[in-house]
Protein backbone atom coordinates (compact mmCIF):
# COMPACT_ATOMS: atom_id res chain seq x y z
CA UNK A 1 0.00 0.00 0.00
CA UNK A 2 2.79 2.38 -0.15
CA UNK A 3 2.76 5.07 -2.50
CA UNK A 4 6.65 6.53 -2.25
CA UNK A 5 9.85 5.51 -0.64
CA UNK A 6 11.97 7.98 1.50
CA UNK A 7 15.67 7.51 1.64
CA UNK A 8 18.32 8.94 3.43
CA UNK A 9 21.31 11.04 1.78
CA UNK A 10 22.05 13.38 -1.42
CA UNK A 11 25.31 12.94 -3.52
CA UNK A 12 26.58 9.98 -2.47
CA UNK A 13 22.78 8.17 -3.53
CA UNK A 14 21.98 10.20 -6.41
CA UNK A 15 22.15 7.33 -8.80
CA UNK A 16 20.15 4.93 -6.69
CA UNK A 17 17.66 7.90 -6.51
CA UNK A 18 17.37 8.44 -9.96
CA UNK A 19 16.91 5.16 -11.00
CA UNK A 20 13.94 4.55 -8.61
CA UNK A 21 12.15 7.58 -9.77
CA UNK A 22 13.18 6.66 -13.47
CA UNK A 23 10.97 3.19 -12.41
CA UNK A 24 8.09 5.20 -11.79
CA UNK A 25 8.48 5.17 -7.71
CA UNK A 26 7.88 8.64 -5.65
CA UNK A 27 11.20 9.77 -3.79
CA UNK A 28 11.25 11.85 -0.38
CA UNK A 29 14.90 12.26 0.16
CA UNK A 30 16.18 12.70 4.13
CA UNK A 31 18.83 14.96 5.16
CA UNK A 32 20.50 16.02 8.16
CA UNK A 33 20.53 12.74 11.13
CA UNK A 34 19.81 9.88 9.61
CA UNK A 35 18.33 7.09 11.83
CA UNK A 36 18.50 4.14 9.35
CA UNK A 37 22.34 4.59 8.77
CA UNK A 38 23.54 5.95 12.16
CA UNK A 39 25.95 3.80 12.51
CA UNK A 40 28.01 5.66 9.41
CA UNK A 41 27.64 8.76 12.07
CA UNK A 42 28.10 6.81 15.38
CA UNK A 43 25.70 9.53 17.39
CA UNK A 44 22.43 11.18 17.06
CA UNK A 45 23.76 14.81 18.13
CA UNK A 46 22.76 17.75 15.92
CA UNK A 47 24.16 17.53 12.20
CA UNK A 48 25.42 20.32 10.18
CA UNK A 49 26.18 22.87 12.76
CA UNK A 50 29.62 23.47 10.78
CA UNK A 51 30.10 25.23 7.51
CA UNK A 52 31.17 22.49 5.59
CA UNK A 53 28.67 20.02 6.14
CA UNK A 54 26.18 22.63 5.78
CA UNK A 55 26.70 23.61 2.66
CA UNK A 56 26.69 20.16 1.40
CA UNK A 57 23.15 19.50 2.80
CA UNK A 58 22.05 22.28 1.01
CA UNK A 59 23.65 21.48 -1.97
CA UNK A 60 22.04 18.05 -1.42
CA UNK A 61 18.40 19.69 -0.73
CA UNK A 62 18.67 21.07 -4.16
CA UNK A 63 20.28 18.02 -6.23
CA UNK A 64 17.36 16.23 -4.34
CA UNK A 65 14.82 18.14 -6.08
CA UNK A 66 17.01 18.55 -9.52
CA UNK A 67 16.42 14.35 -9.28
CA UNK A 68 12.71 14.79 -9.07
CA UNK A 69 12.35 14.11 -5.23
CA UNK A 70 8.67 15.28 -4.47
CA UNK A 71 9.78 16.37 -0.71
CA UNK A 72 12.83 15.83 1.52
CA UNK A 73 12.88 15.66 5.47
CA UNK A 74 15.17 17.99 7.69
CA UNK A 75 15.85 16.04 10.35
CA UNK A 76 17.78 17.46 13.85
CA UNK A 77 19.55 20.54 11.70
CA UNK A 78 19.75 24.03 12.91
CA UNK A 79 16.49 26.13 12.55
CA UNK A 80 18.27 28.63 10.66
CA UNK A 81 19.47 25.66 8.11
CA UNK A 82 16.22 24.33 7.76
CA UNK A 83 14.89 27.99 6.97
CA UNK A 84 18.01 28.24 4.54
CA UNK A 85 17.03 24.92 2.66
CA UNK A 86 13.46 25.73 2.38
CA UNK A 87 14.23 29.12 0.74
CA UNK A 88 16.76 27.12 -1.66
CA UNK A 89 13.88 24.68 -2.61
CA UNK A 90 11.03 24.35 -4.34
CA UNK A 91 10.16 21.02 -3.19
CA UNK A 92 8.43 21.17 0.43
CA UNK A 93 10.79 20.47 3.39
CA UNK A 94 9.68 18.47 6.30
CA UNK A 95 10.89 19.15 9.85
CA UNK A 96 11.56 16.84 12.20
CA UNK A 97 13.78 18.86 14.69
CA UNK A 98 15.05 20.91 12.42
CA UNK A 99 12.51 24.14 13.76
CA UNK A 100 9.62 26.05 12.59
CA UNK A 101 10.49 27.18 8.85
CA UNK A 102 9.75 23.94 7.22
CA UNK A 103 6.87 23.46 4.98
CA UNK A 104 5.52 20.69 7.28
CA UNK A 105 6.46 18.94 10.68
CA UNK A 106 6.54 15.16 11.51
CA UNK A 107 6.83 13.47 14.76
CA UNK A 108 7.03 9.30 15.00
CA UNK A 109 3.54 8.52 16.49
CA UNK A 110 5.19 5.93 18.93
CA UNK A 111 7.20 8.95 20.47
CA UNK A 112 4.09 11.78 20.70
CA UNK A 113 2.18 9.05 22.06
CA UNK A 114 5.09 8.44 25.03
CA UNK A 115 4.83 4.50 24.37
CA UNK A 116 8.52 4.53 25.50
CA UNK A 117 10.23 6.16 28.05
CA UNK A 118 14.13 6.14 26.96
CA UNK A 119 13.99 8.04 23.82
CA UNK A 120 13.62 12.09 24.67
CA UNK A 121 14.92 14.26 22.32
CA UNK A 122 14.51 18.21 22.73
CA UNK A 123 12.45 18.53 19.73
CA UNK A 124 9.76 15.77 20.66
CA UNK A 125 7.11 16.64 22.12
CA UNK A 126 4.69 13.69 24.25
CA UNK A 127 0.80 14.41 23.93
CA UNK A 128 0.27 11.37 26.00
CA UNK A 129 1.81 8.97 28.38
CA UNK A 130 0.61 5.78 26.92
CA UNK A 131 4.13 4.18 28.42
CA UNK A 132 2.37 4.40 31.71
CA UNK A 133 -1.01 3.07 30.84
CA UNK A 134 0.47 0.35 29.00
CA UNK A 135 2.84 -0.87 31.48
CA UNK A 136 -0.06 -0.57 33.98
CA UNK A 137 -2.34 -2.94 31.10
CA UNK A 138 0.17 -5.46 31.07
CA UNK A 139 1.04 -5.53 34.91
CA UNK A 140 -2.90 -6.17 35.45
CA UNK A 141 -3.32 -8.79 32.77
CA UNK A 142 0.08 -10.64 34.11
CA UNK A 143 -1.70 -10.28 37.63
CA UNK A 144 -4.81 -11.51 36.10
CA UNK A 145 -3.10 -14.81 34.65
CA UNK A 146 -1.48 -15.36 37.65
CA UNK A 147 -4.39 -15.48 39.83
CA UNK A 148 -6.71 -17.09 37.81
CA UNK A 149 -9.22 -14.19 37.49
CA UNK A 150 -8.35 -14.12 33.49
CA UNK A 151 -10.01 -15.88 31.50
CA UNK A 152 -13.24 -16.35 33.62
CA UNK A 153 -16.04 -18.22 32.59
CA UNK A 154 -17.81 -15.42 30.25
CA UNK A 155 -14.43 -15.32 28.37
CA UNK A 156 -14.29 -19.03 27.46
CA UNK A 157 -16.31 -20.97 24.92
Amino acid sequence: GAHAVKIEGGKEISKSIKKIINAGIPVMGHLGLTPQSIYKFGTYKVRAKEEAEAEKLIADAQLLEELGCFAVVLEKIPADLAKKVTEAVSIPTIGIGAGAHCDGQVLVYHDMVGMNKGFSPKFLRRYLDLYTEITGAVAQYVKDVKGQEFPNESESY
